[in-house]
């Protein structure tokens, strides 16, 4: 199948990952996952070791299940849709051990400092996404490329509705905010947002040195 002009894999698995973000994500947040995807398969050419394409593929396409009302729970929103894709996969039976990928994936998707160090979809799953939300690796996709991308799935006002879910998420959620990049749109966005500090939590464990 071809997606951007890009040759991505066509299985029943795939097809399913992607129907099911399309009916439960907003149409800003559905072309961002798919966008991640196809960029995640451009930064993959080459790569040793090259990343499984049909765990890649769901990891990238199901990241943000997390934000949606069907499947936020008490979680970070990362745990909360590696849940869900856990889930997923479960319904179609995958192994354990390429569960847990995809579970690390998209657990994982926004901690490089520990994602870049794990598996290969681990790892093109964060820089694909990286790629969409913040342009790190952006120099490394072809210019001809990139405009197929956007034209196929434009961004829609990309930054500005992205900021108001993550500021919702803090609102709704702010104990799964203090140790993760949400802090960061706590205390930027968000009135009267405070995080506790490790340093505090540290001076202050009950014991006498």
């Amino acid at each position: 199948m071809i997606l951007a002009g890009i040759k991505v894999l066509d299985t029943t698995l795939v097809r399913d990952a992607v129907e099911l973000s399309r009916s439960l994500l907003e149409p800003y947040l559905f072309n961002h996952v798919m966008r991640s995807w196809l960029f995640g398969i451009l930064l993959s050419e080459g790569a040793k070791p090259a990343p499984d394409p049909e765990l890649l593929a769901v990891s990238a396409v199901l990241h943000d299940l997390g934000l949606t009302d069907r499947y936020t729970a008490e979680n970070r929103f990362e745990v909360d849709g590696a849940n869900a894709a856990r889930a997923f996969l479960k319904d179609r039976g995958i192994s354990t051990q390429q569960t847990q990928v995809v579970w690390d994936a998209i657990a994982l998707h926004t901690t490089p400092s520990i994602a870049l160090h794990k598996e290969a979809e681990v790892v093109m799953t964060h820089a694909g996404i990286t790629v969409d939300v913040i342009g790190i690796g952006l120099d490394r996709i072809p210019q001809d490329k990139l405009r197929a991308v956007l034209t196929e799935f434009p961004r829609l006002v990309f930054k500005n509705q992205f900021k108001e879910c993550l500021c919702n998420v803090v609102r709704r959620k702010p104990a799964t905010s203090f140790d993760n990049f949400l802090r960061d749109f706590g205390c930027r966005y968000i009135e009267g947002f405070t995080a506790p500090s490790f340093a505090d939590l540290f001076a202050n464990a009950p014991f006498s040195e």
